[in-house]
């Protein structure tokens, strides 16, 4: 899982927030998640409270599976973000990250019963770090200002967005694998907010040196997560429903 919003008035920055989105995955997923916040000053208007879903139940272990634990320092997860609109211009398309991805994968001899339980904490997401913008490719230069940064990360934060406050982690879990040409198509719900969402993410798998390594990236809407995309004077700077997430996760036994 490796490898936005001038001031708008002097007043406000716009940013999009797991393509988990992933080299990010599942996924990254998810990120997955999610980079979708706004770099304004003040916080967007609050979202409408979403009914939490029922928590979704423990990831089933398969009989006789192997458990690989998530190597943070070698995983990565990415959000990638576009503003859009007519005053598009204005703003800044943004990379949301995570570095911290932990939990288990649940492997047995046959691929297709893989599981895995994987979650990163919401607080500890970045915003458009150097390094991973110019990886990005030329939609994500130049640097972005540290106040841009700053506001965008406030309002990913906010209770209107990712309210890591109350909901300090995102987990993603897999329920189904399916054989997918040289990969695999990974059913995986999102809790996100007391909610669960479910995705299907592209995932391609390595073996090297006893680990394993998962790849992938995907679009995704963030209305598909509960999540309202930011948006001012009346539209003519948005951050646009449909995000990037790319990951790449590596387990050890």
């Amino acid at each position: 899982m490796r490898h936005g919003v001038k001031a708008m008035a002097t007043q406000s920055h716009a940013v999009s927030a797991v393509r988990w989105a992933p080299g990010s995955c599942i996924v990254v997923v998810c990120a997955l998640l999610l980079g979708l916040g706004a770099c304004q000053t003040s916080p967007p208007p609050t979202a409408p409270v979403l009914q939490p879903q029922p928590a979704a139940a423990a990831t089933a272990i398969p009989a006789g599976a192997r458990e690989f634990k998530v190597s943070a320092e070698e995983s990565l997860l990415q959000i990638l973000v576009y503003r859009g609109g007519a005053m598009a211009r204005m703003g800044h398309n943004h990379v949301i990250a995570s570095h911290r991805l932990s939990g288990s994968v649940f492997l047995t001899e046959d691929p297709l019963a893989t599981r895995f339980d994987i979650s990163f904490p919401v607080n500890e997401l970045t915003v458009d770090e150097p390094a991973l913008r110019e990886a990005a490719g030329a939609d994500f230069a130049p640097a972005v200002p540290q106040s841009a940064r700053d506001g965008t990360r406030t309002n990913l934060l906010s209770p209107a967005l990712l309210d890591g406050s109350n909901y300090p982690a995102i987990q993603l879990r897999a329920t189904d694998i399916k054989a997918a040409g040289a990969g695999f198509d990974a059913g995986v719900e999102v809790i996100l907010k007391g909610a669960t969402h479910a995705l299907r993410v592209p995932v391609q798998l390595e073996r090297p040196d006893g680990a394993i390594i998962a790849r992938g990236e995907f679009p995704l809407r963030q209305s598909e997560l509960g999540l309202k995309p930011f948006s001012v004077a009346m539209g003519s700077l948005v951050v646009l429903d449909e995000m990037h997430i790319r990951f790449e996760v590596t387990a050890r036994p």
